[in-house]
Parts: structure tokens; C-alpha cells; sequence
């Protein structure tokens, strides 16, 4: 009869459902990585953990050990979510909201650049130059975002002291955040300024560090759909050449680099070449060859004011 087949539909629909696997942490992760894959995402299994270590409130090596352990609606409703918009292409770091840089972890929002590797080529430098100079060190950080070269400076220099400056406000504030979390707030200066308008004219920086915008205009639509659609633009465009924020940084470095004091700037390898030559432009500098990253493409170039 029709109510023995219905019966029979019904059984079988059931049998289908209890003979799925249960979709425990493990199963999770193996399915998002290859959801995301599909998705053009650089680092999908990646991706995958760090997301589902946030919506679980641990970190991403707990994972491992619960990676049989069955995941309860509420957590799959919220890794969800967190996927559809990493697939959409929200970068992962502002989906949870922070990002590791030089071993220490940084809180983050659209509001400025997502940390990334390059960069620790900079702080390294820095430190080294540091090294051999006579405490206290004055150091600047022109453009601080999120506030990563102040404060990992800060974190490796007990005696030295940062202003850190940056256009945006809310940079500012997340800087001053990041700085309070490291216990290096007291070492740290704030300013909101348009490079050094809003300080002083004086001679008085050991180290002048900066990650200006260095994307040429005609390179933005190029870039990442994660970045481009998603990171401060602000941040990002460099003008015509890359070099519209470095060509007024420069000078206004030199106003205020104690004599043997140093200029480093994060470049692109696109401009780097022409960076170093507007360093030389200046008789007040000497230049020094610019510092591949660990991709081996030229990152950091550097500058020493001449000695008064």
C-alpha cells in the first residue's frame, strides 16, 4: 500500500542520515580545506585551523587533540560563518582579529595592514643597528598601523624609546591597544600626524622606521582580492610611482635623524631601485644597498645621516 512505501521512504531517508560520519573536528577541517581550496585560498588547511581554533576558543595544536570529538551545532553554525565570508574573501587575520608578527600577537581590523612576513626584515635590521648604539635609543615609526615595528622595537630595547605616528586615528588606537597587551605602552608615544607635521623639528632620532604605502596606483588593481578589497587603501597606494609618501618622508627624516642616525624603509622590489636613488639625490645621506627579504627580493632600503 502507499502508506507501507511512504514508511519505507522514510526508514531509508533515516538509515542515510545515522550512516553519515559524524562531523567531528577532523572531518571539519579536511572539508573546509578543500572547500577553500576550491575557493582560490593561498593556505586553505591553514586557513581551516585558524578559523575553527577561533570559533572553539583555543588554539590551533588543541585542535589536534580533540580531533575526533564530535562538533555540536552552535560551533559548526559559527565556523560556518567565519568560512562564507574567508570564501568570500575576508582576510583570515581580520576574521579573528589578530595576526602573529616577530613572535608576538598583534590585534587587527580593516582599519590597518594585515602584519605580514617581509616586514619582520625591517625589525631586524633595526635591532641590529641598535645594537651598536649607545643607550637610550630614540627610534620613530612613521606609519606604525597596528604598531608592530613600535612595539616589537620596544619589546627588544628595554631602554629605548618610540614615537610611533600614523594619519589614522583608528590606527592609533589599535596601536595603543597592541602596545598595552606587550607592556610596553610607557616606552611607546602616539601621535596622529601626517608623517612628522604634528612634531617637532629636531634632530633627535637614532632610527627613523617606516612601512609607507609603496603600491603604485597602477599595481592596485593587481594585487590580491583579499588585499585590494579589504586592506586600508590609505595604507596601500604609493601614487603614480610608489614613491609619493617616501619622496616627502625623506627630507623630513633627514630634519630630524641625529647625525649617524639611520632611515629604514620597507620598498617594493618593483621600486626599490628608484628609492635608492632619491636617497642619493640627498647630500646628506649615505646610502646603503638595500636588504632582500627571505623570498630574496629587495625590501629594506637604508640610509645614514652623514656625521656633523
Amino acid at each position: 500500500s502507499k502508506s507501507i512505501a511512504a514508511s519505507l521512504r522514510a526508514l531509508n531517508s533515516v538509515s542515510r542520515m545515522t550512516a553519515d560520519p559524524p562531523w567531528t573536528i577532523g572531518r571539519l577541517l579536511t572539508w573546509t580545506a578543500e572547500y577553500l581550496r576550491d575557493k582560490n585560498s593561498d593556505s586553505p588547511r591553514l586557513d581551516a585551523e585558524v578559523l575553527l581554533a577561533h570559533a572553539r576558543g583555543c588554539q590551533r595544536i588543541d585542535l589536534y587533540t580533540v580531533y575526533d570529538q564530535a562538533a555540536d551545532e552552535q560551533l559548526r553554525t559559527q565556523f560556518r560563518d567565519l568560512v562564507t565570508r574567508r570564501a568570500a574573501g575576508t582576510p583570515v587575520a581580520y576574521l579573528v582579529g589578530h595576526r602573529e608578527f616577530f613572535s608576538l600577537s598583534f590585534q587587527v581590523s580593516p582599519d590597518v595592514l594585515i602584519p605580514r612576513p617581509e616586514t619582520e626584515s625591517l625589525v631586524v635590521r633595526a635591532l641590529d643597528l641598535a645594537k651598536a648604539m649607545p643607550a637610550p635609543i630614540r627610534i620613530a615609526d612613521v606609519g606604525t598601523g597596528s604598531g608592530v615595528l613600535a612595539v616589537c622595537c620596544a619589546k627588544r630595547l628595554p631602554t629605548c624609546s618610540v614615537t610611533a605616528i600614523d594619519l589614522s586615528p583608528a590606527a592609533v588606537e589599535i596601536a595603543r591597544q597592541n602596545a598595552a597587551k606587550h607592556k610596553v605602552a610607557e616606552q611607546i608615544e602616539l601621535v596622529c600626524s601626517d608623517l612628522f607635521a604634528e612634531c617637532p623639528d629636531v634632530a633627535e632620532f637614532d632610527l627613523i622606521l617606516s612601512n609607507p604605502p609603496y603600491v603604485a596606483t597602477s599595481e592596485m588593481a593587481q594585487l590580491a582580492a583579499g588585499v585590494r578589497d579589504h586592506e586600508p587603501q590609505l595604507a596601500l597606494d604609493g601614487g603614480e610611482q610608489g614613491t609619493a609618501v617616501i619622496e616627502r618622508l625623506i627630507p623630513q627624516a633627514i630634519a630630524r635623524l641625529k647625525p649617524n642616525g639611520w632611515l629604514l624603509m620597507e620598498v617594493s622590489p618593483n621600486n626599490a631601485s628608484r628609492v635608492e636613488q632619491l636617497l642619493a639625490d640627498s647630500n646628506e645621506l649615505a646610502v646603503c644597498e638595500t636588504i632582500n627579504d627571505l623570498a630574496g627580493l629587495p625590501r629594506v632600503a637604508q640610509a645614514q645621516r652623514k656625521g656633523g
